[in-house]
C-alpha cells in the first residue's frame, strides 16, 4: 500500500512537471483537477494583491517596465513572499514547491477571469493588470536566454534565434531597419525569426526587417511583440467566459465566493492589533490629531460632530470604528461621544438611544463582534443620503465645497488644482494620497487604502519614525494619475483571505442581530 501510494504521489508530480515545464505562462488552457474551496479563496486572493501591488507601482511615478519599475515590482513579491517569486525559480530538478508554486499560478489566474470577466470596467481594469505582469516577468525572464527559449517552445510560438552567421550576412538591414541598435551594440544581441503576420505592428512602424515571410525582431521588440499577443489573447478569453457566465452562475459555491471580489479589501487588518502594539489616544487629544493626521473623511465627521454635537447613525459606525482602531478605548470612547451629545440630550436619553451601540461596536454587546473599521473602497461605495456626514469627500461632497474644504485644510491652490484634477477622473484614492502628500511634505510610495493607514503613515511621519518613501523632503510631489480601486500598503504584509472573511462576517452579523435596532436610532 505505501509503495502504491508513493508511485501515485510520483506519478502526479510528473504530471505537474509535465504541465508547468517553466515558470512564465500563456494561459492557453483551463486547469484541471480539484480544488478545496478554502483554496480556490486563497489562491485568487493573493493573486489580487498581486495586481494590485502591479497597480500602486504604476501610480507611484517610476517608468513601467523599466529596470527600476522591475525591481521594485519583484522587491514587493519578495516582501509578501508571493507564489510568483517560487514559480520562476530556475531549478534543473523542479521542486514540489516550484511546481505547486506554478500551478497556483495557474489556477489563479482562471479564477480571477471568473470573478473580473462581468462587466466591461473589470475587464478592462484586470486585462490591463495581468498585461503588466505578464510583460514584467518577461522582461525578468529575458536575462536568463533558456527561460525565453523554453516559454517560445512551450506556447508554441515559433520564433527562432537566427545564427550568428546569418546575423552577419543580414548586419546592414538589421542595423537599418531597428532603432536604437548601433553596428557595435547588435553583435551581443538575439535576433528572432517570427512569422510576418505575427508582427504587423512593427511592420507598419517601419521597425522591423523582412525577408522571405520573416520579420527579424531584436530582443528588445520580444517582448513588446509576446506581450501584444498575450493581451490579444487575454481579451478575447475573457469574453468567451463572460459568455459562459449563466451557466457557471449555477454553482452557488462559485457566486458566493466571487460575489463583488474587486472590491475585497487587500491591506493590513486594523481589527487584530494586539492591546501592546497599539497607540493610545485620548478625547483631549482627538481635535489636534484630527487637525493634523485624520483623512479627510474622518476629519470632516469630527468638524461635523464639533459643531452640530451629533452624527446620524452611519457616521457614527464609521468614526466610532475608525477611533477604536487608532486607539480609543471603550472606557475613553464613551466619555468622547456623551461629552458631545449631552449638549442635546440628557444622559438617561444618550444611555438608551446610544451607548449600546458604541458598546456593540467594541464587542460588548449583541454577537460581541471585534468589528472592522471601514477602509477606502468600503467607504467609497457606500450610499450617502442628503444631510449625511459619512462617506468619501473626493466622491460625494460638491466640487465647491472641497475646494473650499481643502483651502481651509492650508492645502496650496496648485495642489487643490492637482487634486480636483484626480477627482474629476474619478481617482479618489490617489487625490487622498495627493492631499496626505501635500500637508505632510513627503511623498508615500504606499498609496492610500484606509483610513486608519493614513493616520498611521502620519502619526509615524510626524513623532519621527521612518519616511513613508526615502528621499529628499518635496512639499509638492506630482504623482501619475491611474485607475486605483484599492492598494497595498509597503509597510503591510501578506495577509490570508481570513481577513476579508471575518469582514463579510461582521456585516452580516450587523445586518441580522436583533439587538442592533436600538443602536440605529439617529
Amino acid at each position: 500500500m505505501e509503495f502504491g501510494g508513493r508511485r501515485a504521489l510520483r506519478r502526479k508530480r510528473l504530471e505537474i512537471e509535465a504541465s508547468y515545464p517553466c515558470g512564465l505562462q500563456f494561459y492557453a488552457t483551463p486547469p484541471t483537477g480539484n480544488v478545496s474551496l478554502v483554496e480556490f479563496d486563497e489562491m485568487a486572493f493573493e493573486r489580487l494583491k498581486i495586481l494590485r501591488a502591479v497597480e500602486r507601482l504604476n501610480l507611484s511615478g517610476h517608468v513601467k517596465n523599466s529596470e527600476e519599475w522591475i525591481a521594485k515590482l519583484y522587491e514587493e513579491f519578495a516582501k509578501n513572499k508571493f507564489f510568483i517569486i517560487l514559480a520562476e525559480k530556475n531549478t534543473k530538478s523542479k521542486t514540489d514547491e516550484v511546481q505547486k508554486a506554478r500551478r497556483q499560478d495557474h489556477v489563479s489566474h482562471f479564477i480571477l477571469r471568473l470573478a473580473y470577466c462581468r462587466t466591461e470596467e473589470l475587464r478592462r481594469w484586470f486585462i490591463a493588470h495581468e498585461t503588466d505582469l505578464f510583460k514584467a516577468r518577461f522582461l525578468q525572464a529575458s536575462r536568463n536566454g533558456s527561460d525565453i527559449r523554453n516559454f517560445l517552445i512551450t506556447n508554441n510560438l515559433h520564433y527562432t534565434s537566427i545564427t550568428a552567421e546569418e546575423k552577419q550576412s543580414e548586419r546592414e538591414n538589421l542595423v537599418a531597419s531597428s532603432m536604437n541598435i548601433s553596428g557595435d551594440t547588435m553583435e551581443g544581441m538575439t535576433f528572432y525569426k517570427v512569422p510576418f503576420l505575427d508582427t504587423l505592428e512593427l511592420v507598419r512602424q517601419r521597425k522591423v526587417f523582412l525577408k522571405q515571410g520573416y520579420a527579424y525582431v531584436p530582443e528588445t521588440d520580444l517582448a513588446s511583440l509576446v506581450t501584444s499577443s498575450f493581451r490579444s489573447k487575454l481579451s478575447h478569453d475573457m469574453a468567451t467566459t463572460y459568455r459562459a457566465l449563466p451557466e457557471l452562475d449555477s454553482d452557488e459555491r462559485l457566486v458566493r465566493l466571487l460575489h463583488n471580489f474587486d472590491k475585497r479589501y487587500t491591506g493590513k487588518d486594523y481589527s487584530s492589533k494586539k492591546p501592546e502594539d497599539m497607540c493610545r489616544i485620548t478625547p483631549d487629544m482627538i481635535d489636534n490629531l484630527a487637525n493634523k493626521s485624520f483623512p479627510p473623511c474622518m476629519r470632516h465627521l469630527n468638524d461635523t460632530l464639533r459643531t452640530t454635537h451629533h452624527l446620524k447613525y452611519n457616521g457614527r459606525l464609521v468614526y466610532g470604528l475608525f477611533l477604536k482602531a487608532a486607539g480609543l478605548n471603550l472606557e475613553d470612547a464613551l466619555f468622547f461621544w456623551r461629552s458631545h451629545f449631552l449638549q442635546n440630550m440628557d444622559v438617561d436619553t444618550f444611555d438608551k438611544r446610544y451607548s449600546y451601540g458604541i458598546r456593540y461596536n467594541y464587542g460588548k454587546e449583541g454577537k460581541k463582534t471585534d468589528f472592522s473599521p471601514y477602509g477606502c473602497l468600503k467607504i467609497i461605495m457606500s450610499n450617502v443620503a442628503p444631510g449625511d456626514s459619512h462617506g468619501c469627500p473626493f466622491k460625494h461632497t460638491d466640487a465647491i465645497i472641497l475646494r473650499q474644504r481643502l483651502a481651509a485644510y492650508k492645502v496650496s491652490n496648485q495642489t487643490i488644482e492637482e487634486i480636483m484634477e484626480l477627482v474629476n477622473k474619478r481617482h479618489y484614492q490617489i487625490a487622498c494620497q495627493r492631499y496626505w502628500e501635500a500637508i505632510h511634505g513627503v511623498p508615500i510610495d504606499a498609496g492610500i487604502n484606509h483610513p486608519n493607514q493614513f493616520f498611521e503613515e502620519s502619526h509615524k511621519f510626524l513623532n519621527g519614525g521612518v519616511q513613508p518613501s526615502q528621499g529628499k523632503k518635496q512639499p509638492e510631489v506630482k504623482t501619475t494619475p491611474s485607475v486605483m480601486y484599492s492598494s497595498q500598503a509597503s509597510t503591510q504584509s501578506s495577509q490570508s483571505s481570513v481577513t476579508d472573511t471575518k469582514t463579510v462576517l461582521e456585516e452580516i452579523a450587523m445586518c441580522f442581530d436583533d439587538d442592533i435596532e436600538t443602536a440605529m436610532l439617529e
